[in-house]
């Protein structure tokens, strides 16, 4: 086995700043959809399923483009870097299309499955990346990577309050990033510790079952995933009408938007905080944390809706710190209690389940939310983290009791 080679000081804090830009601005195209909804309903009217389609459909794209990529073994044909930058450049030429088809068509949403996709070559592709810079700091290493993935996910609210009414200026500046992005991905170096990764093994499945610490591990992740994308969608809607009961439309829109971006972009700083101190506590300690702190956060956003906007604010602020910090750590957990030849299938595996549980969630938060009230649909989404902080309190436990045993 070849050892790994070495690499100057300065090149890994180069490369992992060139990549978690990157990675900022490709990832600023999941959510464009969302943040420019009410711009688009105000020039046409979109059905509250093609509404949901306009956002649902990057997870669809998502998991198919990852397993296509898996199954595929992209990432061992093709050099990281330049697959991301591919992609990313593929990615922000669709996106610019929804300037000039029919908006909220079926032309919209395919542009929309095939962004989600072609996002399967980059944020993926990135954690590979970064995970080859470190093995004792991985913890940290991915909390940066889903970090920047975060803060990516909050950009177009940011763009959307620069483009005021004109929506088809955020959805460029969204193409302009993800342009950026895929000439930087040309400049990010390989670390000393990168390898091949492995291709999709359908026994993985078996093994995914069998073993109760990743049976664990993937009950917790379901539980973050089932409020995670369905909040980062739909915040800035649920923030507007509960603006909206005691402040003029505009104000409420533009503190909505702020305040999504806002709550997303400290997701993203909790990443990077949380996977330095799981480093030094345990990773399950820190998706416990999260998955506690996001629950409470959600039920208390719940019951403060439509209440004084201060509170309200605050609420979704302490909502978004406290719902991504555990993102990493549960591919973490994967990756050290599966076998190595099965480690890279199985996070695989892991994320494909994950994001299609998103698409459940992200379809069916409007249309719940208008038969129910935003206060049920919240409450709803809180079973989430409650889930998973039964399955990491268990697997905790069991932890424990192994290393006792």
């Amino acid at each position: 086995m070849t050892p790994p080679r070495s690499a100057p000081p300065h090149a890994k804090a180069l490369a992992l700043s060139l990549l978690a830009t990157a990675v900022i601005a490709a990832l600023s195209l999941w959510f464009v959809s969302a943040a420019i909804l009410p711009e688009m309903l105000a020039e046409r009217a979109i059905s509250p399923m093609r509404q949901a389609l306009l956002s649902s459909g990057v997870q669809i794209g998502f998991v198919a483009g990852a397993l296509a990529s898996a199954v595929l073994g992209l990432p061992d044909r093709l050099h990281p870097g330049r697959l991301f930058a591919l992609c990313a450049a593929l990615a922000g030429a669709i996106n610019a299309t929804l300037i000039v088809v029919p908006v909220g068509s079926g032309a919209a949403i395919a542009a929309r499955i095939a962004t989600g996709a072609l996002l399967a070559g980059v944020y993926p592709v990135g954690m590979k990346i970064a995970v080859g810079w470190g093995l004792r700091d991985r913890g940290f290493l991915v909390g940066i990577l889903v970090g920047a993935v975060t803060i990516g996910s909050a950009v177009p609210h940011l763009f959307a309050l620069g483009g005021g009414t004109d929506w088809r200026l955020t959805v460029s500046l969204a193409s302009l990033a993800a342009l950026v992005a895929a000439v930087l991905a040309l400049f990010v170096g390989l670390g000393p510790h990168h390898a091949t990764a492995r291709r999709f093994d359908p026994t993985v499945v078996g093994e995914a079952w069998r073993n109760r610490r990743i049976r664990l591990a993937f009950l917790g992740y379901f539980g973050h995933m089932w409020e995670l994308y369905a909040m980062w969608t739909w915040a800035g809607a649920a923030l507007g009408a509960s603006f909206a009961t005691l402040m003029p439309e505009a104000d409420a829109l533009f503190g909505a938007r702020l305040l999504t971006f806002l709550a997303v972009a400290l997701g993203g700083i909790g990443c990077i905080a949380g996977g330095y101190v799981a480093d030094r506590i345990g990773k399950e300690t820190v998706a416990i944390i999260a998955l506690a702190g996001s629950l409470a956060s959600a039920v208390f956003c719940a019951f403060a809706f439509g209440g004084p906007p201060v509170i309200v604010a605050a609420a979704f602020l302490f909502w978004g710190l406290t719902i991504a910090p555990d993102s990493p750590q549960f591919s973490a957990l994967v990756a050290d209690f599966a076998a190595p030849r099965h480690a890279g299938s199985i996070m695989t595996l892991q994320t494909a389940l994950g994001f299609a549980l998103t698409f459940v969630t992200v379809q069916a938060t409007p249309v719940l939310a208008g038969l129910l009230g935003w206060q049920a649909m919240i409450l709803l989404l809180a079973a989430g983290p409650a889930l998973g902080l039964v399955a990491m309190v268990r697997l905790r436990r069991l932890m424990r009791s192994q290393e006792d045993g």
